[in-house]
């Protein structure tokens, strides 16, 4: 067995051990102290509202916002909670980035690339959320309970995967 893990599989067997070690890392951090202090969620939140209904706004919306609360006029609001506002996703990729081999100059290029790119898809989570409350309040929570997950999945997987390509080369053979 030992031999399985550390012979012809141990690039895998490193990256899941690390893997797992962020993500536990992460969880600390976030459980005790980033989740009960709450600045950066709220702020984070606040942010995805503003943003969102500036595009909103753009594309000839009348939309009402108010701290975390986004809506087009005629609708209830969505709220932008903690869990809501893609901080969670925003671990999860650098997680799955910092345990895969790379280039660590690659690494602090490719990051905050990645978590632009969640940021932008989760604004557009929102506007597509804040639209259907809007105009099919009826699909409203299948559109929020899976689809938009769904979306932020895709994304994480898709960008890891360009990691893969982007960021390993000649690294680490995998066979």
């Amino acid at each position: 067995m030992k031999e399985l893990f550390f012979g012809k599989y141990k690039a895998y067997t490193v990256f899941l051990a690390k893997l797992l070690g962020f993500f536990g890392l992460w969880y600390l951090m976030y459980e005790v102290w980033i989740l009960p202090d709450g600045r950066l969620d709220a702020w984070l939140s606040v942010n995805i509202v503003e943003v969102s209904a500036g595009l909103l706004s753009l594309l000839n919306f009348d939309i009402f916002s108010d701290n975390r609360v986004l809506g087009i006029t005629g609708a209830p609001g969505v709220i932008i909670i903690n869990g809501c506002n893609g901080l969670e996703a925003i671990g999860l990729f650098i997680g799955f980035v910092m345990a895969w081999p790379g280039d660590n100059f690659k690494r602090a290029l490719f990051v905050p690339m990645g978590i632009l790119v969640i940021y932008v898809v989760n604004m557009l989570r929102v506007c597509v959320l804040v639209i259907l409350q809007h105009y099919s309040p009826q699909s409203f929570d299948f559109a929020h309970d899976y689809s938009t997950s769904t979306i932020f999945y895709l994304a994480i997987f898709v960008m890891w995967v360009v990691w893969i390509n982007f960021g390993e080369k000649n690294k680490i053979a995998f066979n």
